[in-house]
């Protein structure tokens, strides 16, 4: 797949149709494999191909996701892949209308639950991951004193570095470099509280 960019969701039906527990699982799992068949995917996600279908022709009603280059010689197979490098889903769209605001609170906490699960599955399996990778992942909290516009800045900041690492490392992917390669989440929560 060539690097796309990421795609804005602005209305409710796609917001809705992202927002679903197992389409989005679905979504990460696409975006991690970069092209899958429904049957790959249903077994990452334990359920039934002729259901993970369904899900993903939604998602792609959407053109959240589309039909990929068919990756073996099986023409009965459906190949699939991310429409674009990702999504990105922002408060300021939907904040217009009290319906709109409360949809995009549901999905904002349906994904951080998923990255929760994520995070705590990885604590799980932290044994079977050894050293290396054990100190390599970080896990820290800073507690900063800033403005809106600092936050915003410092979030589109470590967007930029993540990317780059993201580009650097599909480059050595490509390039034949997948020793030691791992998928890597990386988390990153900014917001203003009060003690």
């Amino acid at each position: 797949m060539t690097a796309k960019e990421n795609r804005p969701i602005t209305d409710m039906g796609t917001l809705k149709a992202l927002a679903h527990p197992l389409r989005m699982k679905l979504y990460r799992g696409l975006c991690v494999s970069r092209t899958a068949t429904a049957s790959q995917l249903a077994e990452q996600v334990d359920e039934a191909p002729s259901l993970v279908s369904y899900h993903l022709r939604k998602l792609a009603d959407h053109g959240l996701i589309e039909e990929a280059e068919a990756q073996s010689g099986d023409g009965r197979e459906r190949w699939w892949q991310p429409a674009s490098e990702g999504v990105s889903i922002r408060d300021r769209d939907f904040r217009d209308a009290p319906e709109r605001a409360a949809a995009h609170l549901a999905a904002t906490r349906l994904f951080h639950d998923q990255r929760a699960d994520m995070y705590r599955r990885y604590l799980d399996e932290r044994p079977t991951w050894g050293p290396e990778w054990n100190s390599a992942a970080p896990d820290n909290e800073s507690l900063l004193r800033l403005t809106a516009a600092e936050l915003a800045e410092l979030g589109e900041e470590l967007l930029a570095l993540a990317r780059k690492y993201d580009e650097k490392g599909r480059a050595a992917e490509e390039s034949g470099d997948t020793e030691g390669r791992e998928n890597v989440a990386l988390h990153v929560y900014g917001f203003p509280f009060r003690p």
